[in-house]
């Protein structure tokens, strides 16, 4: 007994199998656009002398207020540099703490600038010192170079090559960006 088909139930059906591929094809299209669209804000640290860039990495959360700590390579004292992300991403530099004022370290204040010293401490405080990014130098000596975000601390002797520039950000990353990137770890 042969069934009878229908030129509607034909068209339906193939109709039917169209429609599955396309939805399927633009959920490929959508995924592979996902991966790549910048939506995670970090903190990156992107070598600058090298033709194979790769970005290292710190997942910002809500927190904006972040440090830097090293040892002044020649006083062998710590200072403690605080920075606050503002619109765009943008970084201001709030304040600077140190205890000697000598080779590299300001002994006055300048305009858009205060200091003051308390308890052998001196704090300089900046009015507007907004920056799209710095370069960091990661110097291959033994002395403190620390990243504290979010009561967390990143050794970052540790985590990038020594000897190297990094250019810093906090910018937005995709998901590519940070799968092929590197995560710093906390200590």
């Amino acid at each position: 007994m042969r069934i009878a088909s229908s030129p509607f139930l034909i068209i339906k059906v193939r109709f039917n199998h169209f429609m599955n591929k396309l939805i399927g094809v633009v959920l490929i299209f959508l995924f592979i656009g996902f991966c790549f669209i910048p939506i995670f804000t970090a903190f990156t640290f992107t070598e600058t002398k090298t033709e194979h860039e790769t970005i290292h990495y710190i997942t910002k959360d809500k927190q904006d207020i972040f440090q830097i700590t090293f040892t002044h390579t020649i006083h062998l004292t710590d200072v403690i540099e605080s920075y606050r992300v503002i619109e765009s991403n943008n970084i201001q530099l709030v304040s600077m703490e140190y205890s000697n004022v000598a080779i590299g370290m300001p002994g006055y204040a300048e305009e858009g600038q205060t200091l003051s010293y308390e308890n052998g401490v001196y704090t300089l405080k900046y009015d507007k010192a907004v920056l799209n990014d710095f370069i960091l130098h990661i110097g291959d000596v033994d002395n403190k170079l620390d990243f504290f975000y979010n009561k967390k601390s990143f050794d970052l002797k540790e985590e990038l090559d020594r000897g190297k520039s990094y250019e810093f950000e906090v910018k937005k990353i995709s998901l590519f960006e940070k799968v092929k990137g590197v995560q710093l770890n906390e200590r």
